[in-house]
């Protein structure tokens, strides 16, 4: 065989490969669609049973504060108003002079019988600031297990005992699905239509396949355990995405992770469609970071791409027509991602399919422009610092 009669031959065989990929792609993304609906209609939103009974242990809560927004203090006295019998509460505040110091104090004042202090001053022992801002209350606290939880978190009366009820056996974290509170504008619908569809079928089927998935937002951990596999705290203050690195650890170590039955209800006072776009860009340029191959499966992961990769595929094996089969995989994609949503939401949706139609359109067409953004560049802006990423993970401030 001569080198032009080879080079056609292995374009053939490429071609058939690529467009046998799209079918098998599409199959396995129906299958996760499949996968996170039936999970989050059979433990999501749930109350458990034995939840009322399980065993009472004392909980420290890690509250990392940075400046105020305007639902800061609605989001913290929720906190307080927690129905669980005993657990403390450490504001970890870095300045003395941040004016969340006053929010705190209103609310200690509030609410006297709640264990709540301030610990402030942090303690730099790497790049991640958030990190060093936890550093002295978890140095101080006085359980051993431990609830990390971001500032712009709301949670519900019964969050705490639904996380404490999980840990159980050779379980060393419990995390949560993360999610959106219902708030006002069409930037908010995009993001609750983001984590209510796509990163909910994402963080639902890497968890049941046994993936390494979490983020940081909502974390109940147990100390003994943690520091065993990962040296403590401070040991992950090298890394942005330090969520990852913390879960990754435990499992490599033989510990298990589960999912709590309540959604991370995030309710930041600071939000829209600009800030959706840098945030995403900035978890897309951490997870090529630390998953390379990302940057080239990801983009098939979305709607219109698989859409067009699979429709492609059946005109070349079945000589369907293109036009029609994208059309059909756009509606059922989102009839499946409306239905996920509709779990979410527990049943009481917030927005009509009006809306829900042209954010979740709009929401769809912006992936290429973050991920185009994210390889653009890689450095990350993050609260007050600016860092560059090495391969595996780990970070440098850049000055």
């Amino acid at each position: 065989m001569d080198a032009v009669s080879w080079w056609w031959v292995s374009m053939i065989y490429l071609l058939e490969g690529f467009a046998a990929f799209g079918i098998a792609l599409d199959i396995g993304l129906l299958l996760m669609h499949l996968l996170s609906i039936v999970y989050s209609k059979l433990y999501m939103n749930k109350k458990p049973a034995d939840m009322m009974k399980a065993e009472v242990k004392g909980v420290s809560i890690l509250k990392p504060l940075k400046g105020v927004d305007p639902n800061l203090e609605d989001n913290l006295e929720t906190f307080f108003e927690l129905d669980y019998p005993q657990f403390e509460l450490l504001f970890c505040i870095q300045d003395n002079n941040d004016p969340a110091i006053d929010v705190v104090e209103r609310l200690i004042h509030k609410y006297p019988t709640v264990d709540a202090k301030i610990v402030s001053g942090g303690k730099r022992i790497g790049v991640n600031p958030k990190i060093n801002n936890l550093m002295p209350g978890y140095n101080c606290m006085k359980y051993n297990l431990f609830w990390i939880c971001d500032s712009g978190i709301r949670v519900l009366p019964l969050t705490l005992r639904d996380l404490v009820s999980k840990m159980q056996d050779k379980v060393a974290l419990v995390h949560a699905v993360p999610y959106t509170s219902n708030r006002k504008g069409f930037a908010s619908s995009i993001e609750k239509i983001y984590f209510g569809t796509q990163h909910t079928r994402v963080y639902i089927s890497a968890h049941v396949i046994g993936f390494t998935c979490m983020t940081g937002m909502s974390n109940l951990i147990r100390r003994d355990y943690f520091d065993k596999s990962t040296g403590g705290l401070g040991k992950l203050a090298q890394y942005i995405a330090e969520d990852y690195f913390m879960a990754k650890l435990l499992s490599d170590n033989g510990y298990k992770l589960t999912l709590s039955s309540y959604p991370a209800l995030q309710n930041s006072g600071n939000y829209g469609v600009g800030k959706f776009i840098e945030r995403m860009t900035r978890w897309t340029k951490l997870r090529v970071a630390m998953v390379p191959v990302a940057v080239i499966l990801e983009p098939f992961s979305e709607c219109f791409l698989s859409g067009l990769l699979f429709s492609w595929s059946c005109l070349h094996f079945f000589s369907w027509n293109m036009l029609v089969v994208f059309l059909y995989h756009v509606l059922v994609w989102f009839i499946l991602d409306y239905i996920l949503f509709r779990q979410l939401e527990n049943g009481h949706l917030q927005i009509s399919k009006c809306d829900f139609l042209v954010a979740w359109f709009v929401r769809e067409t912006l992936t290429p422009y973050i991920i185009f953004c994210a390889l653009w560049d890689p450095t990350i802006n993050w609260r007050t610092g600016k860092y560059r990423l090495r391969c595996g993970g780990k970070a440098e401030e850049v000055v």
